[in-house]
């Protein structure tokens, strides 16, 4: 069996869950309907730096509102599929979409609507507080908490694995 740090080197395109993955899993719902969700700025600094650096970032979540696709608003090239119910059938048109094979993805998720995904995935990881059932077949596990820098702890591995983090423009959001 391969170490996961090893195939970290292989990896091409970051896939996240959102709900306790970028957020801590908490809604609170407001009076006109709306969701909203507390996302970590070391994560959003990490993402954006995997974007500038030229990988492919994308979040399918089975969320609900628009505040979640609002919060990565400037993040070009991002891709965010919001209320999804058959996660692997979004996750299999975005590797056609970008003509890319699962060995290239790690996938990050938090629950059991990630299973289907992540066993698809060359690296399966999740956040320290995710579901046991995810958590049994992850590659890696973070000592970080959803929404608490899960994302970033996982991106700066690989970026690290690729010789790529903390390069001349790492200082420049």
């Amino acid at each position: 069996m391969v170490n996961y740090r090893e195939k970290l080197k292989h990896i091409t395109t970051f896939i996240f869950d959102f709900d306790g993955v970028l957020s801590d899993g908490k809604v609170w719902v407001l009076p006109n309907g709306e969701q909203l969700r507390a996302t970590g700025v070391k994560d959003g600094y990490a993402l954006q730096y995997a974007l500038k650096k030229g990988y492919r970032v994308a979040v399918i979540s089975g969320g609900i509102g628009e505040s979640m696709r609002l919060r990565y608003r400037k993040f070009t090239n991002m891709e965010i599929y919001l209320e999804v119910s058959n996660k692997k059938e979004v996750f299999q048109q975005y590797l056609a979409k970008h003509n890319i094979t699962p060995d290239e993805v790690l996938f990050m998720g938090d629950d059991i609507p990630d299973l289907d995904v992540m066993k698809q995935c060359a690296i399966k990881t999740c956040p320290a507080d995710a579901a046991e059932e995810v958590k049994a077949i992850s590659d890696y596990i973070s000592f970080k908490k959803g929404g608490e820098g899960a994302a970033r702890d996982i991106i700066e591995q690989t970026l690290k694995a690729q010789g790529r983090w903390m390069e001349a423009d790492a200082t420049i959001w």
